[in-house]
């Protein structure tokens, strides 16, 4: 009232002031301002503008040419106060240019304000600049008045105060061009000064509650304490008043209702900081008394009350007790929204207050069960309908679930084909009919991937050629109008690979899944065929080709003397085995193939799943002495037969913010040696049996390698299991723990798989291989350097994660990492030690790009000693990564 009562007396003064002081009519009666006179307008005119239209202008006044006012008057006043209201003009006049019988003739002497010819900002950054830009919308040509540049002042102000420049000055001068006309220069000079942090925050009248739970109750205004090392100290005058809010909230929790904050101070310190007092009046604390259900017909009181969790002498919490009535999965809300009542609301009254204790009384409105009338999906531009629809456990006709509704999120959000971040399922009920409509809004995003990618392994380069198409359609593969580029839409995965270095090492690979193998289940189908090629044998091509890949493995094999017991390894020093012959060519060619069958289980829970694969591998050598080589030449056939058990209720694969998933898998090879009747006892243990024909003609010879193994055989079992927890209210911090272990058996301790194992330490990435060996990423520690001697069949490994989103957008998804992990491999299960662990620590950033999938770099310090030579490949340690996540 104060400010309009102002404007009002300044518009009243402009009205008397805009006239001239000694004007006369025609007839010389003299125009009073101390008694206005009522005058019949006879003209206007708009004296001082060019580029304006007059007579718009004069239209804007609202005044017309025989209206009959007062001079002076209320209607001068609000012409007056209509042409300031354009921002048009720096000075608004009105002028009796002459009175003629009871006629007056106005003249409106108006100036314009100017245009702007640039902005000129100093004093900050580049991206400072930026982003001042982007608040003032200040462009060449656009006319500029005081108030606006009184609001861009306060709007810089607002920017530097925001990013904790509490002290900032800015001036803003304007200057005339003198290149132009009415055009002017905007100078803005900022003087940001440094940033103010908080140095104390002081609360007064504390006496129930520990000051600690009230500052950590302060989301964004910390005190420099040790305990906020890694908050920001800064002091922004917003998020102070929304902390001040937490507060009283938190005494809220507590069972403090009427607690409130009655006064409080910032005080500037000299040293740039400021200090916080904040006057607090605690009140007494409640509790919960009875509890009364009203309305209820469906659930009885013990279930709602069950349900609720809240009893009878409870601490008061209103928001434990609106999360329990709506907000969280089990709330009372979810009781009845999962079995079809979308209609139901309920509303908690306090009724009777007594002394200390509030009783309530649970008000109720069930409605009746809404069945889905239509499922509605929006935004599918390549993927087909059916593809998404067929995740949906939102069906029409059946009763609504909001556990339906959200399990149908997670679906859709699992496939891979839309933005997690944008999926939005909207629930539009319909009264009238006791129906809802169920619509899910979806956003495509590109994810089939292109792998260029090359690295150094093996003592040479290798590079790697990948292409996986992630919404393949095979059914269309002939369909020349769906190749745009490639068929897609129906959601298959088809994916096609190519490693090589040219003459030494080459791999060859294709995979294909179908998800809902017939389409009615998601019954998924999977294929995949590979072929690796590992030639040496050209000394001018390539020197001792795999001592730098094997470096500090196995020095100085003892001769395996018809498969000894390994007997022969004499320790870690360098691969010291003969390559002097590179004439002739060295062979080890792998081939393979496999068919993959699993289906959804339903019980305990539909979020587990079972997987089965039957594969067959084999192996051809020739003059191979290289690596863990136990044959040289011959081949190797395995035929193995792998079930996985799992259940994972992860929601989003790329950032995850929480669910679970667990994996138990084994896989078995039929065991030969149960039924083939072949001996296969070492030479060492012939020997032994007949110790005084050891060395005649009489002593009988070992089975030989290339029989021994022509058949290979052994079981494998793994577990694996991640959780992922949010540590904050907008799930953004996230803490990620996972276990993993591992075990590769024998039927028989002499027919032991030469060609299977697992490689320990590093960044987990398969490369150049010689055998089926599994990569496990461990890291801090350089590749394979935990790889037990003489080759690892059982390994632990522990892993704690910290993440937190810098980006979660279509285009790319960037997340910044801290880790603690520990692991440890063994040749035998009898050597297992779970203390003994290889700890490491470290941080690291993820990138996900849709068209290259994930990509990161890590660094880690592995504080324990290796299994090399000398115990080095540990401490400071960098990682890279490509297309998969630890």
């Amino acid at each position: 009232m104060h400010k309009k009562l102002a404007l009002f007396l300044l518009l009243l003064i402009f009205s008397y002031s805009g006239f001239s002081q000694e004007v006369a009519d025609s007839t010389n009666v003299s125009v009073s301002y101390s008694s206005p006179q009522k005058y019949i307008i006879g003209g206007m005119e708009v004296v001082g503008i060019k580029y304006f239209d007059h007579a718009s202008l004069l239209q804007a006044t609202g005044l017309q040419i025989g209206d009959e006012i007062d001079i002076p008057g209320e209607s001068i006043t609000s012409a007056i106060k209509n042409l300031w209201n354009l921002q048009l003009f720096s000075d608004v006049k009105v002028v009796v240019a002459k009175v003629v019988k009871g006629k007056a003739f106005l003249e409106f002497h108006l100036q314009e304000v100017p245009s702007l010819s640039k902005v000129n900002v100093t004093g900050v950054t580049k991206s400072e600049k930026e982003a001042i830009f982007g608040k003032l919308l200040m462009i060449e040509g656009q006319k500029i008045s005081k108030p606006q540049l009184n609001n861009a002042q306060k709007s810089i102000l607002d920017y530097f105060k925001e990013k904790g420049f509490f002290n900032t000055e800015v001036t803003v001068v304007q200057r005339d061009d003198p290149a132009k006309k009415n055009f002017v220069f905007i100078d803005i000079t900022v003087d940001k000064k440094q940033k103010v942090k908080i140095k104390k925050i002081n609360f007064h009248g504390v006496e129930n509650v520990p000051v600690v739970k009230l500052e950590k109750s302060m989301k964004k205004t910390k005190e420099k304490k040790l305990r906020n090392f890694f908050f920001s100290k800064k002091f922004l005058e917003d998020k102070y008043r929304e902390d001040k809010d937490n507060v009283i909230a938190k005494y809220n929790e507590l069972g403090y209702r009427d607690a409130v904050i009655t006064s409080d101070s910032i005080r500037k310190q000299p040293d740039n900081t400021v200090s916080l007092d904040i006057w607090v009046n605690e009140g007494q604390r409640y509790y919960f008394g009875d509890i009364r259900w009203v309305g209820n017909t469906v659930y009885d009181n013990l279930l709602l009350e069950k349900v609720l969790g809240i009893k009878k002498g409870d601490i008061y919490d209103l928001k434990l007790l609106n999360k329990r009535l709506k907000e969280d999965p089990d709330a009372v809300s979810s009781l009845y929204q999962d079995n079809g009542y979308v209609f139901f609301q309920i509303d908690p009254v306090e009724v009777k207050i007594e002394k200390d204790t509030i009783n309530f009384e649970m008000r109720m409105f069930e409605g009746q069960q809404a069945t889905i009338n239509r499922v509605i999906i929006h935004g599918n531009t390549k993927t087909h309908e059916n593809v998404a629809r067929r995740e949906l456990r939102t069906l029409p006709g059946e009763l609504f679930s909001k556990d339906n509704l959200m399990r149908s999120y997670r679906e859709l959000g699992q496939l891979g084909h839309f933005d997690p971040e944008k999926i939005k399922p909207d629930v539009i009920p319909n009264y009238e009919s006791g129906t809802v409509d169920v619509k899910y809004d979806v956003e495509e995003k590109a994810n089939d991937q292109v792998e260029l990618s090359g690295g150094w392994g093996g003592g040479m380069l290798i590079g790697s050629v990948g292409l996986k198409f992630s919404n393949f359609s095979i059914r269309n593969i002939f369909n020349k109008e769906a190749w745009r580029p490639l068929p897609t839409g129906d959601g298959q995965t088809l994916s096609l690979r190519v490693q090589t270095n040219g003459k030494v090492y080459q791999t060859y690979s294709l995979s294909f899944v179908e998800p809902w193998f017939g389409g009615k289940k998601p019954n998924s189908l999977s294929f995949s065929l590979y072929h690796n090629i590992y030639t040496v044998g050209d000394n001018s091509y390539y020197s001792n080709p795999y001592s730098n890949y094997y470096n500090g493995y196995g020095s100085g094999y003892g001769g395996y003397g018809g498969y000894s017991g390994y007997g022969g390894y004499g320790g870690y020093g360098g691969y010291t085995a003969d390559y002097s012959d590179y004439t002739v060519k060295s062979k080890n060619v792998t081939s393979g193939i496999s068919l993959g069958y699993g289906y959804r289980l339903s019980w305990p829970d539909d979020f587990f799943n079972i997987y089965h694969e039957l594969s067959y591998q084999h192996n051809y050598l020739k003059n191979w002495n290289y690596g863990y080589s136990i044959i040289s030449n011959g081949n190797t056939n395995t035929v193995s037969l792998k079930t996985v058990l799992g259940r994972s209720s992860v929601v989003n694969p790329i950032y995850t913010r929480e669910g679970s998933s667990f994996s138990l898998s084994i896989e078995l090879t039929p065991p030969y040696s149960l039924w083939d009747g072949k001996n296969y006892a070492t030479q060492a243990e012939l020997n032994a049996l007949t110790p005084q024909y050891a060395s005649s003609s009489n002593t009988k010879t070992a089975i030989s390698d290339q029989e021994r193994f022509r058949w290979v055989e052994f079981h494998k079992w793994k577990l694996k299991g991640s959780n992922f927890t949010p540590l904050t209210n907008d799930k953004k911090l996230i803490l990620n723990t996972k276990f993993e272990y591992g075990y590769i058996g024998y039927y028989n301790k002499n027919k032991r798989s030469p060609i299977e194992g697992f490689t320990l330490g590093g960044d987990g990435m398969t490369g150049m291989s010689y055998y089926t060996y599994e990569v496990i990423g461990l890291r801090g520690y350089e590749n394979n350097s935990l790889t037990a001697s003489p080759t690892a069949n059982l390994y632990n490994k522990l892993t704690m994660e910290l993440r937190y989103p810098i980006a979660l957008k279509e285009s790319a998804t960037i997340y910044a990492l801290a880790f603690l992990e520990g692991g440890n491999s063994w040749y035998d299960i009898k050597q297992y030690n779970p203390f003994d662990i290889k700890r490491s620590a470290g941080v690291g950033v993820r990138i996900f790009l849709p068209m290259f999938g994930l990509m990161g770099i890590d660094w880690g310090y592995g504080f324990d000693k290796t299994h090399l030579s000398g115990g080095t490949g540990n401490k400071g340690q960098f990682h890279f990564v490509i297309g998969q996540q630890f």
